[in-house]
Formats: structure tokens, C-alpha cells, sequence
């Protein structure tokens, strides 16, 4: 790995910013503060993705609008739709395409369910600002500066409450924004509503059909008199719709953030084919998206979208986790808390150790799937649980994924005439075989945890604060610092944004002597770690069974 493009006095730069107790630092500066990491070689090489000519022809068509595509595969379709929202795409049978909105400034540059949620939608906005203080505190610390003047982002991600407090601090912080769902099932419709209120260009709505889906990210990129300079993007549409559709208006971008695993993925397979004519942010292996929001927040939420849907006690129940990542290690950890009887899923035998050593037996799916009661991928593979193997798990078993991509269940293989899907509740179906035997399958295989129940706000303000800072520093970036590649974001950032959150836990940091810093090698104000060290586990996702 290299090291840190920029100044080669960043050390002394960083003197000046004190993590611990010294957090204030000038946004104007931030760039000669933070230099990422370029990384040459593709980080993860184990997906198996469908070829580029292939997933570039999915453009929009002139049918389906009214009926959900159930053939969609990547990220479009990752379910991650919030059991919080005040609607359901149930209430009002008419597309949003057809009607006529206008927000109370006159704007209707706008696609929204019903833009008379919005004060709803702001009522949930305020509670998620209540525990999202780090991303606020950097709203206000950087607002007068106006770090963001100029920049015009179009941005793709999972548009909640959370969300929305992002997208509300980088106008603050000077951007323009546009914005739609990463996936059909994201937007919680009310959000959506009230950051169009306050005249942010928002298209989105859950229940998106497929044609829906690409019109709304088009009428984003493609509108008179606005050209994006930046992109904020979760799993790669967006990025791969301009670079397809509107080559030269991508030439011009002057930075990518990428926060997803898939997405980044893409973005290797760009910069291996020397089509990647621009910097990008690998957000996804960020210290503090990883290790906070890959495994903190699944430990809480794999729990609550289970008990919401299926009200299942799991003391005692036999559950096989697919995949030993940071995904995988919250689920069984909190699966475990429980009483549960957990196997894990592996192909590398790094993760396969650390399972066993956490008390976990390391099995072949096939060795156990006539007995147990739960199958949980989390991998971002594809055809992780088969409909062979689906045939021969027992009645009232469940099945869901919490992997970013809905490719890890064999989804398709059930839609047959032989079985029957019952719809029980709100993405929870029934499937049923021939002679009875009925599996519980959530959310269609999709992110299980959004789609049925809620994440944890404060987690989030953690990975929205990385990617605010990813933005700032690719917008400020002197020209040459960042060449067409894809890059890591060096541990002072994560350190950084690390310590933005402490307050919040009245943590305080030890700090070291001269002495002890001397002999470290070490500058007393970070980064404390190096660029190749990892917090403990290895980065390991992708299982067979």
C-alpha cells in the first residue's frame, strides 16, 4: 500500500488538530489536512458480478411502470426501507410520476409520494439530529466557512431520516444537492417530502418499479441549467448511469464517494478497465464504516427486524450464519446473547478461526440445513442458500439476508407454479411447498434490517460524517493530488471522526507524554495507527455453501 499522497509535512499539519480535546480545525484547511490513500489493486477480488455490457443495458423502458419488477438483482432492489414511516406505497395507487406537486416556495423540481408529509418527514428528521450530534457539531463548526460553495453533488443512497440529516448539513456546508433512492424500497416517503419542502430536488418513493428506479435517478443527473460536479453514491447505479449515459458530463466530475461494498467493487472493475476517468473515496473500508457500522449496527438491528416480522424467541433455536465478516460477527454475537445455538458459514479460514475461537462450529450449510431453524446470509454473494437446499429445510424455518446485495437467496428458483407465495405481513411471505411445508422468507431476500425494522441512528451519524469529510477533501483538493484510481481515506480522518462521537459517552482520551510518543514514533496528535493495520478482523464476506 502507499502512502499518503500530498504534502509531505501532513505530520506537523496535524499537530495543530488535537483529537482529544482539540477537535475545532478550519474546513477551508481540511484538504491540506487529509490525504487519502490510493489503492492500485482491487481490495476484494471473491464477487462475481454480471458482465459491464450487461449491467450497463438496464435502462429505463416505456412499460412497468405501475408493477414491481421482481427481476432486478443488484443494488436497485436492495431493500433497506424503514418500518418507521408514517406511509406505505399502498395508500395512494397513483405514481408519483403523474401527479402534479408544488412545494410551499412554488418549486416542483421534485418527485415525491406526497410532498404534504413534509411535516411529518420533519419531525423525524429532528429526532435523528438528537442523536446524530458529531455530523451536527460539524455542520456548525464548518457552516460559516462554506467548504462545500460551488459544489453541485447528485447523490444515490437510502434517503431516511438519517440520511436527510446528512444531506441537510452539506447544504449548509455550501453544496447543491440532488438526490434519489439507491434501491426501490429506501425512501421513507415523509423524509422525502420534507427535504423537498426546503427546495432539496429529491426523486424517490418507496415502491419504485424498475422503470421508476432509472427515470428517477435520470431526472437527478439530466435536468436544464445544472450540471453535477460531485457524487455521492451507494452501490454504484448511479455512477455506472452517468458513465454510460452521459459520458461527458462525467468527465467533469471532480470527485466520487462510494460507501457500499458493491459499489466499490464497481469501481475497481472501472479502474482495472481504465474507463475510471476520476478520483473516487472507497468509504465502505474506512475504519469507521467497517468496524462501527458493519458490525455495531447489524448486532442491534438483525435482532429487531426479526422479532418485528416473525415475533420469534430464539433460546435454544438452531441458526446457521452465512459469512463471518463484520456483518456476521454482529449477528452471531447477538444471536448468541439470546440462547440461540449458532453454526457459521465460511470460505476463508481466517474468519473460519476467528469463528471457532468466538465458540462458534464451522459447518457446511449442507450439513445442517435439514435441522435448523434460522438461515441468515450476509456475504454479498450469489446463490449462497439454493432452492435445492431451500427444499429441504423444515416447515416454519426462516430465511432472510442481511448482505447489501438481494442475489444471496435463490429468490427466483421459489417463484414456480408448483409453490404458492402467501403474503402474511408487510414483507413477510409464506412460501409454501406442495405438501404443506411453508418457509418463512423476509423481505423478498433483501437487507433485512431497513426493510423490516430500523438501524441505529447514532451509528449512522458515524459513517455520515465520514462521508461529508470524504466530500470536503475531494472538492478541495488541489489538481494532481488525486489521480483517475480509487482511493482509501488515511486513519486521521477515521481518527477524527472518531473523536467527533466520544462526547457523546463523555470518553476521555488518554494523552501521551513526549516521552512515550518519542518512543513510539509516534505523533502525539495521531494517527496513532498505520494505514495497513485493522482493528482485529480480517475482511472476509463472500460464502458458499
Amino acid at each position: 500500500m502507499s502512502e499518503p499522497a500530498g504534502d509531505a509535512n501532513v505530520a506537523e499539519k496535524y499537530s495543530a488538530m488535537t483529537v482529544s480535546k482539540n477537535s475545532e480545525m478550519n474546513m477551508g484547511e481540511l484538504s491540506t489536512v487529509f490525504s487519502a490513500v490510493p489503492t492500485h489493486k482491487p481490495v476484494k477480488k471473491q464477487i462475481q458480478f454480471v458482465e459491464d455490457k450487461q449491467e450497463f443495458s438496464r435502462f429505463p423502458t416505456k412499460t412497468g411502470r405501475r408493477s414491481l419488477s421482481r427481476s432486478i438483482s443488484q443494488s436497485s432492489t436492495d431493500s433497506y426501507s424503514s418500518a418507521a414511516s408514517y406511509t406505505d406505497s399502498s395508500d395512494d395507487e397513483t405514481s408519483p410520476r403523474d401527479k402534479t406537486q408544488v412545494n410551499t416556495k412554488g418549486s416542483s423540481d421534485f418527485c415525491v409520494k406526497n410532498i404534504k408529509q413534509a411535516e411529518f418527514g420533519r419531525r423525524e428528521i429532528e429526532i435523528a439530529e438528537q442523536d446524530m450530534s458529531a455530523l451536527i457539531s460539524l455542520r456548525k463548526r464548518a457552516q460559516s466557512e462554506k467548504p462545500l460553495a460551488g459544489a453541485k453533488i447528485v447523490g444515490c443512497t437510502h434517503i431516511t431520516a438519517q440520511t436527510a440529516v446528512l444531506i441537510e448539513t452539506l447544504v449548509a456546508l455550501g453544496a447543491q444537492c440532488r438526490w434519489t433512492a439507491c434501491n426501490i424500497y429506501s425512501t421513507q416517503n415523509e423524509v422525502a417530502a420534507a427535504l423537498s419542502e426546503i427546495g432539496v430536488a429529491v426523486f424517490a418513493w418507496k415502491g419504485e418499479s424498475e422503470d421508476d428506479f432509472w427515470w428517477c435517478i435520470d431526472r437527478c443527473v439530466n435536468t436544464e441549467g445544472w450540471q453535477p460536479n460531485m457524487i455521492l453514491d451507494d452501490g454504484g447505479d448511479l455512477t455506472h448511469w452517468m458513465y454510460k449515459k452521459y459520458p461527458n458530463v462525467f468527465k467533469k466530475i471532480r470527485g466520487i464517494v462510494e460507501e457500499s461494498v458493491t459499489g466499490v467493487h464497481r469501481l475497481y472493475q472501472l479502474s482495472k478497465a481504465g474507463k475510471l476517468c476520476v478520483p473516487a473515496m472507497n468509504v465502505n473500508d474506512s475504519v469507521t464504516k467497517q468496524k462501527f457500522d458493519n458490525l455495531y449496527c447489524c448486532r442491534e438491528s438483525i435482532l429487531d427486524g426479526l422479532k418485528r416480522t416473525t415475533d420469534v424467541m430464539f433460546g435454544g433455536k438452531q441458526v446457521v450464519v452465512c459469512g463471518y465478516g463484520e456483518v456476521g460477527k454482529g449477528c452471531c454475537a447477538a444471536l448468541k446473547a439470546l440462547g440461540a445455538i449458532v453454526y457459521v458459514t465460511e470460505i476463508d479460514p481466517i474468519c473460519a478461526l476467528q469463528a471457532c475461537m468466538d465458540g462458534f462450529r464451522v459447518v457446511k450449510l449442507n450439513e445442517v440445513i435439514r435441522q435448523v431453524d434460522v438461515i441468515i446470509t450476509c456475504t454479498g454473494n450469489k446463490n449462497v442458500v439454493t432452492r435445492d437446499q431451500l427444499d429441504r429445510m423444515k416447515n416454519g424455518s426462516i430465511v432472510c439476508n442481511m448482505g447489501h446485495s438481494n442475489t444471496e437467496i435463490d429468490v427466483a428458483s421459489l417463484r414456480t407454479p408448483e409453490l404458492t407465495w402467501e403474503r402474511v405481513r408487510s414483507q413477510v411471505d409464506h412460501v409454501i411447498w406442495p405438501d404443506g411445508k411453508r418457509v418463512i422468507l423476509l423481505a423478498e431476500g433483501r437487507l433485512l434490517n431497513l426493510s423490516c425494522s430500523t438501524v441505529p441512528t447514532f451509528v449512522l451519524s458515524i459513517t455520515a460524517t465520514t462521508q461529508a469529510l470524504a466530500l470536503i477533501e475531494l472538492y478541495n483538493a488541489p489538481e494532481g493530488r488525486y489521480k483517475q484510481d480509487v482511493y482509501l481515506l488515511p486513519k486521521k480522518m477515521d481518527e477524527y471522526v472518531a473523536s467527533l462521537h466520544l462526547a457523546t459517552f463523555d470518553a476521555h482520551l488518554t494523552e501521551l507524554s513526549d516521552e512515550q510518543a518519542k518512543y513510539l514514533g509516534l505523533n502525539k496528535n495521531g494517527p496513532f495507527k498505520p494505514n495497513y493495520y485493522r482493528y482485529s478482523s480480517s475482511q472476509c464476506e463472500f460464502v458458499v455453501a
